[in-house]
């Protein structure tokens, strides 16, 4: 089968690999319709993650069912099924609490197991053909329709990003009514901001410094873009809440203007943040965290969705190197802050998303820019690391 194959840092090349097959009789394997390139997937094309050399890299995958094991009991040739970036087992501690994001039977090294991602178990990933699926049963989340039919796109969020968005919310505990603040207009904060406003969130801030990203931010009902190449994002935000910030604490006595900035922070960043000071450019891994705890109100809460990793050889100095950042605890501790992070249990979201993508509720792929063929993968993925103008969210169609 044709591969997308990671060989060295910014070295990825479409190479014929052994074709995915049935291992175990709990597997399936399902051959690829669309696969996505994650912003994730950038930390081990910089080197900025351990890979090996040969790794078929995606985690954003979905496809139809080619064959199937003997122990398989709801999945059969034929479905249309997407699959979480998480593999999990359903049957361990964890799974059993719907943390699937940290399952302990699918990696033999750790805990959380995935498809074609550093430290996540020995499993290819699914820019390719062919994948195959440990516990297929648990892991196929069955999808109607067909290959490339209107929901196409739509569907293959529900691997990664649009779960991962909500979670997010889920982790700043996004309520109707709140005021959120989203640092990061990649696909992940774009879904985020998507999310919140499907919470009811009353004003909605996305930072970041791509005209075409903000420019997405826009299309979501009651989401402001906020550039941070025109000033501290922070401040930003306090100025544009002034009016409504204003009515509202007329309403409260006391409160005084001690409650400026919002309820909700998220970094959908993580740690190769750009410095403020250099777009483009220095990168700062505690930028985002800092700034997030800065316009986050006392009593409010954080989510840090975007990736931290416990190593990174790219890092700025010996303490970011080794995953230690600076962060500013003592300002957090102060305002009472809650702060929530880490992988999202996609399993727990997925199937609900389906259904209010197939309502009519939702269309995640309004991020989509990109929808090209496997070979197209190398350069797809140097123009996304740049973060090209317009590439947004690249698919895949092997």
């Amino acid at each position: 089968m044709r591969a997308l194959v990671w060989n060295k840092p910014h070295s990825m090349t479409v190479e014929d690999v052994e074709d995915a097959r049935v291992d175990e009789p709990t597997d399936a394997v399902i051959r690829l319709t669309t696969a996505g390139i994650c912003g994730s997937d950038l930390h081990m094309l910089e080197g900025r993650a351990p890979v090996e050399p040969g790794t078929v890299l995606g985690h954003e995958n979905m496809g139809i069912v080619e064959s199937v094991g003997s122990a398989v009991r709801t999945v059969k040739e034929g479905d249309r099924v997407v699959l979480p970036f998480n593999i999990s087992c359903g049957f361990c501690f964890n799974c059993t609490r719907g943390f699937t994001n940290s399952c302990l039977t699918t990696n033999p090294k750790a805990h959380s197991g995935g498809f074609g991602y550093t430290g996540m178990g020995p499993h290819r990933g699914g820019q390719a053909e062919l994948v195959r699926i440990p516990y297929a049963d648990f892991n196929c989340e069955k999808l109607p329709g067909s290959p490339h039919d209107q929901y196409e796109d739509d569907f293959l969020l529900l691997s990664d990003v649009f779960p991962t968005g909500l979670h997010a919310t889920k982790q700043a505990h996004v309520r109707a009514g709140d005021t959120v603040a989203i640092f990061g207009a990649g696909p992940v904060g774009l879904l985020t901001a998507l999310s919140a406003s499907l919470r009811g969130a009353s004003e909605i801030y996305v930072v970041d410094s791509v005209q075409s990203r903000l420019d997405k931010v826009k299309e979501i009902e009651g989401a402001t873009p906020v550039n941070f190449s025109d000033g501290d994002p922070v401040e930003q935000i306090i100025d544009l809440r002034e009016p409504h910030r204003r009515s509202v604490q007329d309403l409260r006595p006391g409160s005084g203007g001690k409650m400026p900035g919002v309820m909700c922070g998220i970094d959908a960043v993580g740690y190769e943040a750009w410095g403020r000071d250099s777009v483009g450019g220095a990168q700062d891994p505690s930028q985002v965290v800092d700034d997030v705890i800065r316009v986050t109100n006392p009593t409010g809460h954080v989510s840090l969705i975007g990736v931290y990793f416990p190593s990174d050889p790219g890092g700025v100095d010996e303490n970011a190197k080794q995953g230690r950042l600076t962060v500013p605890l003592g300002q957090a501790w102060n305002k009472g802050l809650s702060i929530e992070m880490g992988q999202a249990p996609v399993k727990q979201y997925n199937v609900y998303l389906r259904d209010l993508i197939l309502a009519g509720r939702a269309k995640p792929s309004f991020i989509v820019s990109h929808r090209l063929a496997l070979e197209e993968g190398p350069d797809a993925y140097e123009k996304f690391d740049q973060r090209a103008p317009g590439y947004t969210k690249v698919l895949l169609k092997p």
